[in-house]
């Protein structure tokens, strides 16, 4: 058997708005290169930087007039309008990023967030390969289980577990600073309100399974195990409208049969942490007490009656720890 203790006994909608605006503000700068650089290559005949003159006003007044195309080299209309539109689309995604920064500052101000957070980088292009963590489980047909997902890129991942506090308070904070996170959510605890967690999906939260009865899943038969897991992707599917591929047993602790329910329920990676949260500390799992890329941090939705103080405090520890150590928050769904 194989298990990882928690410290102490307590875990088709996109993206929200703004997440990505830097990797489509790139794709639209490349289309308006590629439209800008094939009227340059059609050039060929035209005197060097006859185009890169400023425009004259020969009204004296109103609009600058259009430069004078040399003959012969004149812009089609479609790919005119084609520039156009493109140079517009950059220019209101410029406009967009502008404002959700300036959103991000007014935030941390409200929410008394010691620093800016740093933004993440764009999702990598393909998602790394997963193999599971040294001394974990391993096998043909077993999904992966790991602590941390193999990237260079300076991110770590922020993930909830069981669903006991529905703080509404936690839900705008991480809204308002445009912080990403999953949450993994086991039925007993999560059932009384699941309209809370669909509003959560609905701000673009994965929601990931954490069984029906937070059971230690080793002491369970295979199929009872089955049972457990299975019966979770089902209520999630019915209560979300969504299958989740990630599942984190309870109190980390699985064995071989662990694995293989899961594979059959459709389960395709199995994230652990390497650190966790709590309202009032920060604990690391290992000796040198530092962030790695691609570390997964656990935490709980918990409030004041088990932790003396609350989620957004929780939050505030956590940004303030991520930040100084030079990482940013990014989401776990984009690399697993």
């Amino acid at each position: 058997m194989t298990q990882i203790r928690k410290m102490g006994r307590t875990g088709g909608i996109s993206p929200r708005p703004g997440r990505h605006v830097r990797r489509a503000l790139c794709v639209s700068v490349a289309a308006f290169l590629a439209v800008s650089c094939g009227y340059g290559a059609a050039r060929d005949d035209g005197p060097p930087g006859a185009l890169d003159e400023p425009l004259s006003d020969a009204t004296g007044g109103g609009a600058p007039a259009r430069a004078a195309e040399p003959p012969g080299l004149a812009l089609g209309g479609p790919q005119r309008a084609q520039t156009e539109r493109a140079a517009a689309a950059l220019a209101a995604h410029a406009e967009r990023l502008r404002q959700a920064e300036r959103r991000r500052v007014a935030a941390v101000r409200n929410w008394r967030v010691e620093r800016l957070p740093l933004r993440p980088p764009p999702p990598p292009d393909k998602k790394p390969k997963l193999v599971s963590d040294s001394g974990h489980t391993a096998g043909d047909g077993l999904p992966p289980v790991i602590t941390r997902v193999p990237t260079k890129d300076r991110v770590v991942f922020l993930t909830i577990d069981d669903g006991y506090e529905k703080d509404p308070a936690l839900l705008r904070m991480l809204r308002d600073l445009d912080i990403p996170y999953s949450a993994f959510l086991a039925d007993y605890v999560a059932n009384d309100n699941y309209d809370y967690f669909r509003e959560m999906h609905r701000d673009g939260v994965a929601i990931h399974n954490h069984t029906l009865n937070h059971k230690e899943l080793p002491k369970l038969s295979y199929e009872a195990q089955r049972k457990e897991i299975c019966g979770q992707q089902e209520v999630l599917r019915e209560e979300i409208g969504t299958t989740p591929h990630l599942f984190r047993p309870p109190y980390g602790a699985y064995n071989r049969d662990t694995l293989r329910a899961a594979a059959t329920c459709g389960i395709t990676a199995v994230p652990l942490w390497a650190e966790e949260a709590w309202a009032k500390r920060f604990d690391w799992g290992r000796g040198d007490r530092v962030f790695h890329p691609g570390d997964i941090i656990l935490t709980h939705f918990r409030g004041k009656a088990e932790w003396g103080g609350t989620m957004p405090d929780m939050v505030r520890r956590t940004l303030k720890t991520v930040t100084d150590q030079g990482f940013a928050i990014a989401r776990l769904e984009d690399y697993i």
